[in-house]
């Protein structure tokens, strides 16, 4: 509450100053309370749970605000019949300015962000530099210093250079300390914080009967009110015609908690990479991995955008726990995993908010998988809230994706993909897929419509193995159909137009 009475304190006052000032009227008292209202706001700011980039960042915009404002007024003052109005617009457009980005600013600091408490930093050694070289620094405050990852291909990356640093509980006051320690040790390129994720299946209500007809046999289909907003018909009928055959078996790979890789519906599609990550203790990942890529036309449970199933495979590595939980190491080291597997489409139905304005390690991730051949795709977020302030979807590189519901709105709880450079939509509302034990479910997320991409991607990549995310994502983007907000949601993928304009 400091930071935006803070705020208002200095804009009013400022404000005062300057009418009185230009009406020649006494200003005592008001360089006063300018000075405490803006003392005020930078208190709140700097007690604020935020990082430090970020207040950096809310203190420029903030302060610019402030500026125009003055600037406003001033230009108000020679105008006097436009003073009332303009003060009036003022004040309406600062009210704005208060409650839609100053107060989410102080949400994010009230709920601060969660790091992993075996490993809270990752840090880039710079090149040529050796952890070991940190031992003095490691010594004073018990530092344990680890390789982070493990490409398989260190040569095209500089992946093998971080290492994440986990603080004992008696130091972890002295997080602040220690990350300045690292900076001026001269040693390090680049320091992030190593934070959690999470996932939480939504429970859903019964899906919404779809009308048109398939051709195929699986029971569940008729609850898949997704393909018809996708015209998935139209779809069968161009693969059905032959024209179009796949040059390869793409293969997407699901980082989530893990796939019951025995499903009905899953194994004939399935590939293992790791027995530890065939069973899923919490739902998620299965779920998932039958909206990507589950056996199409064999009379049991739902399809996928695969209509004769050879056109990909799916597979799994478990980046999160049976809690849904996980690390933004962990997920880091699932991309690479899956990108040294030869994954064509790494899938993500997951994230966070983040403190930072800036990650290295997923931007170097995705280019390594990118380099691999993979395109990436991640989950907005279901916190009706700018997606650019969550990871991974913010990653340059990253294809992101909101939920619409039935009426092509966006879902209530997608998070908005305005300011994320590649995004597009796709059902992320009452939609039906696999759970483990050869069940079925209905779940609510960005997590679900993340996997339809997933495997409209996937087809795309088995038809043109060669296709890049940037490629894929104008594809997508020229193909789409706008949503009721398309500014906010993405255009919604339509998979036969998309595979259409491969040829």
């Amino acid at each position: 509450m400091l930071y935006l009475a803070g705020f208002i304190g200095t804009v009013a006052t400022l404000a005062a100053w300057l009418l009185l000032k230009a009406r020649g009227r006494s200003v005592r008292g008001l360089p006063g309370g300018f000075i405490i209202a803006l003392g005020a706001y930078l208190i709140g700011l700097l007690f604020s749970g935020i990082g430090l980039d970020v207040k950096l960042g809310v203190f420029a915009r903030d302060m610019l605000v402030v500026a125009v404002s003055g600037i406003a007024v001033m230009a108000m003052v020679s105008r006097r019949k436009a003073l009332g109005p303009g003060l009036l617009a003022l004040g309406l457009l600062l009210a704005w300015f208060v409650q839609f980005q100053m107060r989410p600013t102080m949400q994010q600091a009230a709920s601060p962000i969660q790091l992993d408490a075996q490993g809270e930093l990752l840090i880039q050694i710079s090149e040529g530099r050796q952890a070991a070289e940190l031992q003095t620094l490691a010594d004073q405050y018990d530092l344990d210093i680890q390789a982070a990852f493990s490409p398989a291909s260190p040569e095209i990356t500089q992946l093998d250079n971080y290492y994440v640093v986990n603080v004992p509980p008696r130091f972890e006051d002295r997080l602040g300390r220690i990350k300045k320690a690292l900076h001026r040790s001269g040693m390090i390129d680049w320091l992030e914080e190593n934070e959690m994720v999470s996932v939480v299946p939504i429970p859903a209500q019964n899906p919404t009967p779809v009308q048109r007809r398939y051709g195929i046999d699986d029971p569940g289909l008729s609850q898949l009110w997704g393909f018809d907003a996708m015209q998935v018909d139209q779809l069968y009928e161009t693969l059905r015609q032959g024209k179009i055959k796949p040059k390869k078996k793409a293969l997407i790979a699901i980082l989530d908690t893990g796939v019951d890789a025995n499903h009905e519906d899953i194994k004939a599609n399935y590939r293992s990479l790791s027995a530890g990550y065939d069973n899923d203790p919490m739902k998620h990942g299965t779920h998932c991995a039958g909206i990507a890529a589950s056996v199409s036309n064999n009379g049991r449970g739902v399809a996928s955008l695969s209509v004769d199933n050879t056109y990909f495979q799916v597979t799994s590595v478990k980046v999160l726990n049976a809690g849904g939980s996980g690390t933004q190491q962990g997920i880091i080291r699932g991309m690479i995993e899956a990108a040294d597997a030869g994954a064509d489409v790494i899938s993500m139905s997951l994230g966070g908010r983040t403190g930072s304005l800036k990650q290295t390690a997923y931007e170097k991730a995705v280019k390594y998988a990118a380099q691999k051949g993979a395109i990436v795709v991640a989950a907005a977020g279901n916190a009706n809230r700018n997606a650019k302030d969550f990871s991974p979807v913010n990653t340059p590189g990253v294809i992101g994706v909101s939920a619409v519901d039935s009426e092509l709105n966006r879902a209530v709880f997608s998070n908005f993909v305005t300011d994320i450079p590649w995004a597009v939509a796709a059902p992320g509302v009452d939609i039906y897929s696999t759970i483990p034990g050869n069940q079925y479910a209905s779940f609510n997320g960005t997590s679900m419509a993340t996997p339809y991409v997933a495997g409209l991607l996937g087809l795309l990549k088995s038809i043109r193995p060669e296709l890049t995310a940037r490629e894929a994502y104008t594809l997508l983007q020229n193909t789409g159909k706008d949503t009721k907000n398309s500014r906010e949601t993405g255009r919604l993928i339509q998979p036969a137009k998309a595979v259409g304009a491969l040829r």
